[in-house]
């Protein structure tokens, strides 16, 4: 299994990234979220345009991202680490697309299906997208991360 095929088999298993965004003044924040990803490098998720993480993401695209198992025991780990710009998807195309990706996951996940009507106005959801730009794994030998192409 090459390492492009552990972090793509880490990004299908899971369903939950924890995004880490940085505010205009350089404060931290953390914040799961519940993601889709189809072959392409990129994550869509639905929020609140008023969360922290949001609002963040509005003033700073530049995010990291981490996709883990958390209930794995200790010493028996494996993760996906990504860069990212992030931002609230607007394009009605690009809308289209994405809602779709998430909604087929939320489907096969039990959730129910996602529609346009439910993340633009006056809804209260925004759908947005995390295009990966770096991709790392943890060596299985050692604690250091190893850089991966995830070519779409």
């Amino acid at each position: 299994m090459t390492n492009d095929d552990v972090a793509r088999e880490i990004l299908r298993a899971h369903s939950y990234v924890v995004l880490a965004t940085v505010n205009a003044e350089g404060a931290p924040w953390a914040s799961p979220v519940w993601f889709a990803m189809e072959e392409s490098p990129e994550l869509y998720w639905v929020s609140r345009p008023n969360a922290r993480h949001s609002q963040n993401i509005e003033a700073r695209p530049q995010i990291a991202m981490v996709v883990f198992d958390s209930t794995a025991a200790p010493g028996v780990r494996q993760a996906v680490y990504l860069t990212a710009i992030a931002r609230q998807v607007t394009d009605p195309v690009e809308i289209e697309h994405g809602i779709a990706v998430f909604s087929r996951k939320s489907v096969r996940e039990g959730a129910g299906a996602f529609g346009v009507n439910e993340i633009t106005s006056p809804a209260e959801l925004r759908l947005y997208r995390a295009s990966v730009q770096e991709c790392w794994i943890l060596d299985p030998d050692v604690d250091v991360r190893i850089s991966v192409p995830l070519n779409g």
